[in-house]
């Protein structure tokens, strides 16, 4: 996916949600803080998306422009309708992210997750494309192992977690060179 599939998503999602912000909480958020990133960042064709005013709206979007839909078919990406919950996420990430909005998003904002906070939501979810796609960002020094670690203890999870997350990126850390 390329920052102006995302501006286009936005647009949609807003238009067809009727909310002029939308919160982004994949992978894809990372295009509002680097819009030409790494291609390995960049492979997934949905985005995570749900109206900030009234979550439930997800639905409407995922139903309007998501998988299998003649908006996927026609342009290759595709909204994914996501709740709040669908991430977990370090204590106030909301004061973190980053607005995209611009001509292309036609005044609706989407409200994307910072880089750190997206990589602590990568790592609690564990899954390999996830860990790969918090390896690339260490690798390409789009982040730093500090800025992650120190968002950990944010989390709301238990000790074992957080420690299982640390081996998480210190594995992460000796592998990006």
């Amino acid at each position: 996916m390329k920052r102006t599939d995302l501006e286009h998503i936005i647009r949609a999602a807003g238009s067809i949600a009727d909310s002029a912000e939308l919160v982004v909480i994949g992978s894809q958020a990372l295009l509002a803080t680097f819009p030409d990133p790494p291609s390995e960042l960049t492979v997934s064709v949905e985005a995570d998306i749900y109206p900030a005013d009234a979550p439930e709206k997800a639905d409407i979007i995922d139903g309007s422009i998501g998988e299998k839909s003649p908006f996927h078919e026609t342009f290759g990406y595709y909204a994914h309708g996501v709740g709040p919950e669908t991430a977990v996420l370090p204590r106030n990430w909301r004061a973190r992210l980053v607005r995209l909005q611009n001509e292309n998003t036609r005044g609706y904002a989407g409200q994307c997750l910072s880089p750190p906070d997206l990589a602590v939501s990568k790592l609690a979810a564990g899954r390999e494309k996830d860990l790969d796609f918090v390896s690339g960002l260490l690798r390409h020094r789009l982040l730093q192992p500090e800025q992650v670690e120190a968002l950990l203890p944010e989390l709301n999870a238990a000790q074992l977690e957080l420690v299982r997350l640390r081996l998480a990126l210190c594995r992460l850390r000796v592998m990006a060179p």
